[in-house]
């Protein structure tokens, strides 16, 4: 059997031991793994008609070629945010520009799906089965060629760690970890300074990253995707935080998709193949209008990239290879249209299809104060280990 394995999206700590679990698991039994290149982006650039197409866009693994990937983040297949579904023209490979071309125009004029194109490029590969490893963006489109017919087993990624229907994703715990690490670094030239620092986290839709790091720091405040702030209220909880503390500051972490009462995400840019824009700056923001509201000096800092860079932690070496486990076992058994995931602190599977099938979001009821605008975990009994 020939696997294809691709990632996709933003980069997370765990992937690449995720990849070398697949690839030795596959060699162990029998099976053939082709890495696709910059996740969806190598299955519509190929051009089988072009021989030099394939080592750009594809790379045959075996134990040898993989044998040191797990000791960096990041993915060495490097990775996009490419929707075959959904292409513009500006992206269209230029072998694929012939009008005569047979893929049908998507619902958007001006996007092509080039589904048969990636369908195509699958058989004449000989891939019979797909690894995708993605959030909810790459594995919608392996929810898509599994609708088509093509076998697909899916692996959840996302730092946000909010794929629906698994209680955790590869990446997370190793974000927060460094969010920990970087919020109590931050403290020393906060309090020296006497300060208000922001610190404003990745979260686009789930304010989990911001509200888990802040939980486990012990940061003053936490702004939250899901829950709009009141600035004037942020700023005399913050003095009150600040006045209290014999070092005389006061934290407060802010995700990225957060935004003021009344006020809008900050989004920048064009949409991406899922529709997304860029988010970021709400850290900005904020810091300046509690620097009006308060008149104190702010710290304000962006961790961003820094919160999915380097190795992952244990644990998500630990999620990243029993992923990879358990989707080999799946594919030996000749069973798709699944994606691997953790559902009340067990390994299990569910159907593909469930990531399209719901958003996952904060329980503000259950473990966020809306008045103290800071993480309240009241029942602790029965929640997942990372409480949603």
């Amino acid at each position: 059997m020939k696997i294809g394995i691709l990632t996709g999206g933003g980069d997370v700590p765990g992937l690449n031991p995720c990849i070398k679990a697949v690839v030795n698991r596959a060699a162990a039994d029998g099976h053939e793994v082709i890495g696709i290149r910059r996740g969806w982006g190598g299955l519509l650039a190929f051009n089988p008609e072009d021989p030099d197409s394939f080592k750009k866009n594809l790379i045959p693994l075996d134990s040898q070629i993989v044998r040191t990937i797990d000791r960096t983040g990041g993915t060495f297949l490097h990775t996009s945010r490419t929707n075959p579904s959904r292409v513009k023209p500006a992206d269209v490979p230029d072998f694929l520009h012939d009008p005569e071309h047979p893929d049908a125009e998507a619902s958007d004029p001006r996007l092509r799906d080039f589904t048969p194109h990636v369908l195509q490029n699958l058989e004449r590969l000989g891939i019979n089965t797909l690894i995708p490893i993605g959030g909810d963006d790459t594995l919608s489109y392996g929810e898509r060629l599994h609708t088509e017919g093509f076998p697909v087993v899916a692996i959840p990624k996302t730092m946000d760690n909010d794929v629906y229907g698994t209680d955790y994703c590869i990446g997370f715990s190793t974000a927060v970890t460094r969010s920990v690490q970087f919020i109590h670094q931050l403290r020393t030239s906060t309090g020296s300074h006497e300060r208000i620092a922001v610190i404003e986290l990745f979260g686009r839709n789930s304010g989990e990253t911001s509200l888990i790091s802040s939980y486990l720091a012990g940061v003053d405040r936490a702004i939250i995707s899901e829950v709009p702030f009141d600035p004037e209220r942020l700023g005399e909880l913050l003095m009150r935080d600040k006045r209290a503390n014999p070092s005389n500051y006061a934290m407060v972490t802010v995700s990225e998709g957060a935004h003021m009462v009344g006020g809008k995400v900050v989004e920048y840019g064009e949409t991406d193949a899922y529709g997304h824009r860029k988010l970021g700056g709400i850290g900005e923001i904020m810091g300046e209008a509690l620097k009006r509201i308060t008149g104190e000096n702010m710290i304000i800092q962006r961790l961003a990239y820094l919160m999915r860079s380097g190795a992952p932690d244990a644990l998500d070496l630990m999620v990243a290879v029993n992923f990879a486990n358990m989707a080999m076992d799946l594919i030996g058994n000749r069973v798709s249209g699944r994606m691997v995931a953790l559902r009340d602190g067990t390994y299990t599977h569910i159907p593909v299809s469930t990531v399209t099938g719901g958003i996952k979001r904060v329980d503000v009821d259950e473990l966020y104060d809306v008045q103290q605008y800071r993480p309240k975990v009241r029942h602790v009994l029965g929640k997942p280990m990372f409480l949603y």
